[in-house]
């Protein structure tokens, strides 16, 4: 019911180069249809901030970061 609308993308399994972030905003939409606001806002906080500060991005957002490499970033900013 929570996936990014692009699907899983099995071509790229294994291969660690595409961008996690329609992934986790679907899991953000999950904590809200949920009523875990505050989990979910903290999630949103986390991907603005790392897509704001522009540094840790993957290939299709001009970066050469890895798949686990933004996810990461995204975790490392929770609140």
């Amino acid at each position: 019911m929570f996936e990014p609308i692009h699907g899983s993308a099995p071509k790229y399994a294994g291969k660690s180069i595409v961008n996690p972030i329609a992934a986790i905003e679907a899991g953000r939409m999950m904590l809200e249809h949920l009523g875990l606001d505050s989990a979910a806002a903290a999630v949103g906080t986390a991907v603005k901030s790392v897509l704001a500060e522009g540094r840790i991005l993957t290939k299709d957002m001009g970066g050469t970061a890895r798949t686990d490499q933004v996810g990461k970033a995204v975790f490392d900013r929770l609140e």
